[in-house]
């Protein structure tokens, strides 16, 4: 065989070890000349007497992440070609075939009459837990980096490498459902537990302990295989059965209102598979999979979800030609919820941190948050307390400045106030070395406003942070006017270091994500002046794909902290620039009723101590509604259209106006950073599924009926009435004005 991405060997006891080690890459992925020798190897196995099975490892610190999804792209386009040169019929025989070559080949493994073991230390995702799924014995690493899980949904496919039969054949139903809708990866020792391998070893052992098994006779037929297998949740039609699927479509109608095709797919083919021998059930898996791959929703959360975010995470946006940096040391001046979070993620990569605030005891109460983070991990099982121990000794918590001195970047998080952070500014760069790189976590205040305190604004720039930090995949970064290449690579440098997803964008009020947080929240203010009702509001945000409602996530940012931001706008740019109806909502919430959000247990919703019950919209609502809206006036498809167009039109101004100079940054931050529908892989992503020209008539429609916030910007006009695409090679039109 000649063999590049794998090594190939027989020991004495005729037992073959194929170790896959693909030469230039730090990560094994499946792509065509993988699947190719894998084939042969399969084949050589098979055919040759003297060889009793075959164990697959790893020649990497991990197994394998999956496939490599470009691959699925480009099938794609090679569906369009041919459907273009030959029509759609045989352009589509030829993409099932494709799209099935990896389901068949780990079939015939599966088949091939000699047994074959997976040794896997670390990570093992997708098509390359398949492979293992389609090995007759599993052993994983006892070692904590090692994680199994089929995350395909979470890029809008489904698993189509027999995931989704041969889960449901090796665990309940319900079980296996779940673990296909979320997506997660799973433990080693859990794994087991679940019933998804037969051993977890020392990473020393797994492939001596996978070759005694096959040494000792191990069995070459799958259980689905055997006569009598019988699922572990019996036959779909059964008492048994009807206790699960019925629940099973409504848990699926209720997670996902019918957004994700790739969902509804796992289910049907789950439930079809279950009822049929297993090849002709990894036909019908096939079916599906090549159905899912030429949706929109797929191809839209592909782009986004996994290559974008993949760029952008490996220093896409990084200034070509800034040295290296190497931080060692971060400062984080502010030690309350958000300044508390940053210590911990920093110091959780390994960072020292020199943790500020106005007294030693003050900024101990914010190393303390770290201490609770970990407590929480030790007491789940997923943290020892010597990693509890070591992070915080990463953390000096103090109220001197002076300890900013061997800082390679300071961050400062105090109080959404120019005059505060003009202060803090000074001291700070009184005390740091002059190549130390400034930043500062502010959500809406301009980095240029800023950095006229700053006596080095080359070095000055915004990193700003969402909450809560630990949980946020997403950090915006913000160059202002003088902000510095070193500055900005450090940035970008220290923001991949703490393992978040960066985006870039240029100064302006709000910079990109809250501007379009803004005018999804406003959306929810004013539909309550409308007299929808308060719970309306919120389910049918939730219908058009928004994680949470609007008046949901206005508590959670802080209903005042809302209303500070209005008035400073407000006296900083002036009336026109707020909208007086949410500003009287507002008011009425703050300082007549009292109601500040979930940081006080009394916002738009009422929160109950913790442990006494769920979050209920508060009664009070309806007395602050000037009018009530009946049922039957209220047009609930508008209602969504006017959330996400909301957001999608803020998102085009910012292109227009340069704040976001990528379109990539736009949809991911959109996503990561609050939550815009994943299913149509971001803001922009969203106009252009949908097409400017209807993007722009629906705006135009909104606007006759809801006023000029819904006006569609001048370049977005441009790019419908040429048929463009915010994708395009020229990259989108910025306003001539």
């Amino acid at each position: 065989m000649d063999l590049t991405n794998f090594r190939f060997e027989t020991d004495r006891d005729g037992v073959a070890l194929a170790t896959w080690d693909m030469p230039g890459r730090s990560m094994n992925v499946i792509t065509p000349g993988v699947m190719a020798e894998l084939s042969d190897i399969v084949e050589r196995v098979a055919v040759d007497p003297a060889i009793k099975g075959c164990v697959i490892a790893s020649g990497k610190p991990a197994f394998s992440a999956g496939a490599d999804l470009t691959m699925l792209q480009g099938l794609g386009a090679e569906y369009r070609r041919l459907a273009a040169e030959t029509g759609a019929g045989e352009a589509m025989g030829f993409f099932f075939a494709e799209s099935r070559k990896l389901s068949l080949l780990y079939r015939r493994l599966e088949t091939s009459g000699k047994p074959f073991a997976a040794a896997v230390h670390g990570t093992c995702l997708g098509g390359a837990f398949e492979l293992a799924l389609a090995c007759h014995y599993r052993v994983l690493s006892s070692d904590d980096s090692t994680r199994v899980g089929l995350p395909e949904i979470k890029v809008g496919l489904f698993p189509g490498a027999g995931g989704t039969q041969r889960v449901p054949r090796l665990m309940q139903t319900g079980d296996a459902l779940q673990m296909l809708f979320r997506g997660d990866q799973i433990r080693a020792l859990m794994a087991k537990n679940m019933g998804l391998a037969h051993e977890v070893a020392a990473p020393e052992e797994i492939v001596g302990r996978a070759k005694a098994w096959i040494a000792a006779g191990g069995s070459a037929v799958a259980p689905w295989d055997l006569p009598k297998f019988k699922a572990p949740s019996g036959k779909v039609y059964s008492p048994g059965g009807m206790m699960i699927w019925p629940p099973a479509n409504a848990i699926y109608r209720r997670e996902t209102h019918d957004n994700y095709p790739a969902a509804k797919a796992i289910l049907q083919s789950v439930y079809e598979g279950l009822q049929l021998p297993m090849d002709l059930a990894l036909t019908v898996e096939s079916r599906y999979f090549a159905h899912i791959l030429r949706t929109k929703e797929a191809a839209a959360m592909i782009r986004t979800l996994f290559l974008s975010k993949g760029e952008l995470e490996k220093g896409a946006r990084r200034p070509a030609g800034a040295p290296k940096t190497g931080i060692r040391t971060v400062g984080v001046v502010g030690a309350g919820f958000m300044g508390a979070g940053i210590a911990h993620v920093t110091a959780s990569a390994g960072m020292q941190v020199v943790l500020v605030d106005r007294d030693a005891e003050t900024a101990e109460k914010g190393k303390g948050y770290s201490r609770e983070l970990v407590t929480a991990q030790i007491n789940k099982g997923r943290a020892k307390a010597a990693d509890r121990d070591a992070l915080l000794s990463r953390i000096t918590a103090t109220g001197d400045y002076g300890a900013l001195s061997a800082c390679d970047l300071v961050i400062e998080a105090v109080f959404e106030d120019p005059k505060v952070k003009d202060e803090v500014i000074r001291k700070v760069e009184a005390a740091i070395r002059p190549d130390c790189v400034f930043a500062s976590n502010t959500s809406t205040l301009p980095i240029g406003g800023l950095a006229k305190s700053s006596v080095r604004p080359e070095g000055f720039v915004g990193i700003h942070f969402f909450s809560p930090v630990e949980k946020m995949l997403l950090v915006e970064i913000i160059t202002g006017k003088e902000t510095g290449d070193v500055a900005l690579a450090t940035a970008l440098d220290y923001v991949r270091a703490i393992r978040k997803t960066p985006i870039v964008v240029n100064d302006s009020r709000g910079f990109f994500a809250n501007r379009c947080v803004a005018a999804y929240i406003l959306e929810g203010h004013l539909m309550l002046g409308e007299g929808v009702p308060p719970a309306l509001v919120e389910n049918a945000a939730k219908l058009a794909g928004m994680p949470v409602g609007p008046l949901s996530l206005n508590d959670e940012v802080g209903i005042d902290l809302g209303l500070k931001i209005m008035k400073a706008t407000e006296a900083q740019v002036g009336a026109a620039a707020v909208n007086p109806a949410q500003k009287a909502l507002l008011t009425a919430m703050v300082e007549r009723e009292g109601r500040l959000g979930r940081k006080n247990g009394k916002g738009f919703y009422d929160y109950p101590p913790k442990g006494q019950g769920q979050k209920r919209l508060w009664p009070g609502l309806a007395a602050l509604q000037p009018a009530r809206l009946p049922a039957d006036a209220i047009d609930v498809a508008a209602i969504k259209h006017r959330f996400l167009v909301a957001q999608a039109l803020e998102a085009a101004r910012t292109v227009e106006e340069g704040v976001v100079t990528d379109p990539r940054e736009a949809d991911v931050g959109s996503v990561l950073g609050f939550g815009f529908a994943p299913f149509t892989g971001g803001a922009l992503s969203y106009i252009d599924g949908m097409g400017a020209a209807a993007f722009v008539a629906l705006a135009r429609s909104l606007e006759g009926k809801h006023g000029p916030r819904f006006a569609p910007n001048r370049a977005l006009v441009a790019m419908a009435e040429r048929g463009g695409t915010f994708y395009e090679p020229s990259g989108p039109l910025k306003s001539a004005a």
